[in-house]
């Protein structure tokens, strides 16, 4: 009864940290109606996304940059109480500039003043939490220069610009406006090839906000294969693609227009097509599930990237996709909200690991984490086992002995996994 007891209390702990420690789900919602992907009422998005980004505040024209944002579905009223609702539920929502179809160039201080002032107006009237930097063509996102000082017209006039509605809305609003990039793999890893044109484009506007930035979700898809820090190329749709992408990200890399210094992982969102209709790379779940636990240093290599960084990044922001819309409709997957599924079990399970182990894998480890052994309960003696480290390799092996006590004390501090039978369950020694 007191082991049970005991059982029951460390699942309500792990529970409460479980949640506490759920990282963000970014999803990029459709303004319009499509028989492939039907509209969803904004209130009825699935709760696991915590930040919406609305799709797409667009110019006039490619020559009139002033920017134009209208509901489609609904009316405004109704859409700024829909917004409301979400933010009142914790959520943020923002609005996303550009898209696939859209070029942003401010060439002129026209323009330049015809984009701040409008975009000011739309935050205002629809109450957004900020902006999120979609742009996918024009000048603007032209690499230049170096990335310490790019010397496009086009890019320091965004970056002139996007100081502006910043300052503007934190005077507004008494607090600091969220600004997110989703830029294509050219514009960022790709700098490490060549820097020029979309080759490292987004890498002056990335290193100018990387103060204010609440999160970047590179594109992980629709990509060529681009080369990691480690100077192999690496093609779109697989695991050891997302890992090299992100960590060269987060580690930073070298180009031609200077150092570029990579991002907290905290900010880094792992970004990904909902489906195989949405864009190319889609990448099944279960391999998007071993590159979100090897980034995060819960889970062995899948593939032949190794990651620089031992142990990998525990914080990592979360993960963003395109779209929400598609992630609903089950044309592509078996039932809906797969994508939203997968990050909650990366991120946030509903069941604690006690829980699954005990169901699923039959054993426990306590305590855990440890310094100098570990117990093992509801499993048989002189049963074989191993421990392995992130990457795969074995580092001790036995047999569970009578006493059902494995001693890790000639292990370094990190994390490792005790397999048995087939089954792992992951352990951190200290």
């Amino acid at each position: 009864m007191k082991i049970k007891l005991f059982i029951l209390l460390l699942l309500t702990i792990i529970n409460f940290n479980v949640k506490s420690q759920c990282q963000t789900l970014i999803g990029y919602w459709h303004n319009w109606n499509d028989a492939n992907t039907p509209y969803i009422q904004l209130t009825q998005v699935d709760s696991r996304y915590n930040i919406i980004c609305i799709s797409f505040a667009e110019p006039t024209s490619p020559s009139d940059m002033h920017m134009l944002f209208t509901p489609d579905v609904v009316s405004q009223a109704t859409f700024i109480s829909q917004i409301q609702t979400l933010q009142g539920q914790g959520k943020k929502v923002l609005i996303s500039i550009g898209g696939a179809n859209t070029a942003i160039s401010l060439d002129n201080s026209t323009n330049t003043n015809a984009f701040i002032s409008t975009m000011t107006a739309i935050l205002n009237t629809y109450h957004f939490d900020g902006i999120d930097i979609d742009i996918e063509h024009g000048n603007s996102i032209l690499a230049s220069g170096t990335i310490a000082s790019p010397t496009s017209t086009d890019c320091t006039n965004l970056i002139y610009a996007l100081n502006q509605i910043k300052t503007t809305y934190l005077t507004t609003n008494s607090q600091q406006m969220m600004l997110t990039f989703a830029p294509e793999t050219a514009y960022v890893q790709g700098g490490m090839s060549t820097y020029g044109g979309i080759w490292g484009g987004y890498l002056p506007l990335i290193n100018a906000f990387r103060n204010d930035l609440s999160f970047v979700h590179v594109q992980l898809y629709n990509s060529g294969s681009m080369y990691g820090i480690n100077s192999i190329a690496y093609n779109q749709g697989t695991a050891d693609f997302i890992i090299a992408m992100t960590e060269a990200l987060i580690q930073g890399f070298n180009t031609s227009g200077g150092a570029f210094q990579g991002i907290p992982a905290n900010k880094v969102a792992v970004g990904l097509p909902a489906c195989n209709n949405a864009g190319g790379g889609f990448i099944t779940i279960a391999a998007v599930a071993s590159a979100i636990n090897y980034l995060k240093g819960t889970g062995p290599k899948p593939g032949t990237y190794t990651l620089q960084q031992a142990g990998g990044y525990p914080n990592l922001g979360g993960m963003m996709t395109w779209s929400i819309n598609w992630d609903k409709v089950t044309t592509c997957n078996t039932t809906s909200y797969e994508y939203a599924t997968n990050f909650q079990q990366l991120f946030c399970p509903v069941a604690t690991n006690i829980e699954e182990n005990t169901v699923k894998n039959n054993f426990i480890i306590l305590p855990n984490p440890s310094s100098e052994k570990i117990s093992i309960s509801n499993i048989e003696s002189n049963l074989s086992y191993t421990i392995s480290n992130i990457q795969g390799e074995i580092l001790q092996q036995g047999k569970i002995i009578q006493t059902q006590e494995i001693f890790i004390n000639n292990l370094d501090n990190g994390i490792y996994f005790l397999n048995i039978n087939n089954k792992s369950i992951k352990f951190i020694k200290l």
